[in-house]
């Protein structure tokens, strides 16, 4: 691959060993290492309370986001593609990942499990830090119904002046605006106008090409890394495949309702399905898994989901004592490469 800026069609693309992604005209203050303990392994704080105490706070009232390079996109999946954006957002300014919250009910989806658990973006996050010039990549959310009717050039706008971000990074397929009108040509040449930095990168493909699973009427499907395929993945149990996508293990993440709690018996953990916090792979037998007990404590288990409970099923008796002593309400699995 080509490590200069080059052209698809008239789309200019920053291919992923660019390195000089500094704006025209723009000048970024050099931030300072932000300090941030160590990230729990399970965690139920809300992650945006996280992510309050690692950041600095903005003056004169600016939305966190103010003065930050944005990533835009769909962070579903916090994928290797996702990461890529964060990355080069890094390389310019203090990187933030800016996503849509609200869609499905303004256009009346239904509702699907998070492929990532709310409570545990923040820990991916931080894995990206060493990437991203030891920064950690934060969110930052805008109600899907405030943007919803806004043209390109209104959402270009809202970019700069409401929110006051310094640039955007997004990837060659790209589409924003009303009815996903502009693509990413024309956030250039708006960013250009409103004099924000603009980077457009090249797609992480699918190096497995698991092509054949794919709808080919989908005009979005080009073999790249998506949340789609990582969804499509664990609904086939390939944990191997899904690890690949995401650049790291798959976490399920269960907590315990006053209703439904978690029962134990020897070295077995039952779980019913409704404390999932994500989406689970299917139904089937899962080998070489972990068990997040606290903050250090990893247990090897296997995995066991039916139809409606997750089954673990620890390699060292007794266990589940350990499980039984504690105020336990979340249950952290990472699942290794095995599958069904």
């Amino acid at each position: 691959m080509p490590t200069a800026p080059f052209v698809i069609g008239n789309v200019v693309v920053l291919p992923r060993a660019a390195v000089n992604l500094r704006p025209r005209g723009a000048v970024f203050r050099q931030l300072h290492r932000r300090s941030t303990s160590r990230p729990l392994l399970c965690s139920i704080t809300s992650e945006l309370s996280q992510q309050e105490e690692d950041r600095e706070i903005p003056s004169q009232g600016l939305p966190p986001v103010a003065g930050g390079i944005v990533a835009l996109g769909k962070f579903d999946a916090l994928h290797i593609g996702h990461r890529e954006l964060a990355i080069q957002a890094a390389k310019v300014g203090p990187p933030f990942l800016l996503s849509f919250v609200g869609i499905a009910e303004v256009l009346g989806w239904e509702p699907r499990a998070p492929i990532v658990a709310k409570c545990d973006r923040m820990r991916v996050l931080s894995s990206w830090a060493p990437y991203c010039n030891n920064m950690i990549p934060a969110e930052f959310q805008v109600e899907f119904s405030s943007v919803r009717h806004l043209t390109p050039r209104q959402f270009v706008g809202k970019l700069a002046k409401e929110l006051g971000v310094r640039g955007v990074v997004a990837g060659e397929n790209y589409r924003f605006g009303y009815r996903a009108a502009g693509d990413a040509l024309e956030l250039v040449r708006l960013c250009e106008e409103y004099g924000l930095g603009a980077y457009i990168i090249g797609s992480v493909m699918d190096k497995k090409q698991y092509a054949r699973n794919m709808n080919s009427s989908d005009s979005k499907e080009r073999g790249q890394v998506s949340s789609t395929r990582v969804r499509r993945a664990l609904a086939v149990g390939d944990m191997r495949y899904v690890s690949e996508l995401l650049g790291r293990k798959h976490r399920l993440i269960l907590m315990a309702k006053d209703q439904e709690g978690f029962t134990s018996n020897k070295s077995r953990v039952t779980a019913p399905k409704s404390c999932l916090l994500n989406l689970a792979p299917k139904e089937g037998l899962y080998e070489k898994c972990s068990l997040s007990i606290g903050e250090d404590n990893l247990v090897p288990c296997k995995v066991v989901i039916d139809t409606k409970h997750v089954h673990i099923e620890m390699d060292e008796v007794g266990t589940c004592n350990i499980v039984g002593n504690q105020d336990l309400r979340l249950l952290c699995i990472e699942f290794g490469d095995s599958g069904t």
